[in-house]
């Protein structure tokens, strides 16, 4: 077998035919082990992007009441409301959070990377 030497990167492992394992298909069927990552940063964004929001709001009609307690003292319950608000705004990423993670499963379960990105971007919203 006088066959010429064909030239072959040392860096690649020569081709060799393998039998499909477990691990192989594992990333073919849609449900790679990363699948979750995704949601669980849903549940993370969705709590932490609230409670900041909620922060925001707090500290801003925070300033409102107090200078609405300057000048018009007798309106200062009215100016209440946005501070209400903006704590229900924090009890719903927490909502949103606990929604997102009580859905979460293994990936041997069957959990997928459109879940992961569908629980990330209802984290997001």
């Amino acid at each position: 077998t006088d066959r010429p030497h064909t030239a072959h990167p040392s860096f690649l492992p020569p081709f060799r035919h393998t039998q499909p394992t477990a691990a192989m298909f594992s990333l073919l069927d849609g449900c790679p082990p990363y699948g979750p990552f995704f949601g669980f940063m849903g549940a993370a964004a969705a709590l932490s992007f609230a409670c900041l929001g909620a922060a925001y709001g707090t500290a801003k009609s925070g300033v409102g009441v107090s200078a609405m307690g300057v000048h018009h003292p007798g309106l200062v319950m009215k100016c209440i409301i946005p501070v209400v608000m903006a704590g229900v705004l924090g009890i719903y990423g927490l909502i949103v959070s606990v929604i997102i993670s009580s859905n979460m499963k293994d990936v041997n379960e069957g959990y997928s990377v459109f879940n992961g990105y569908a629980h990330l971007s209802a984290g997001l919203a």
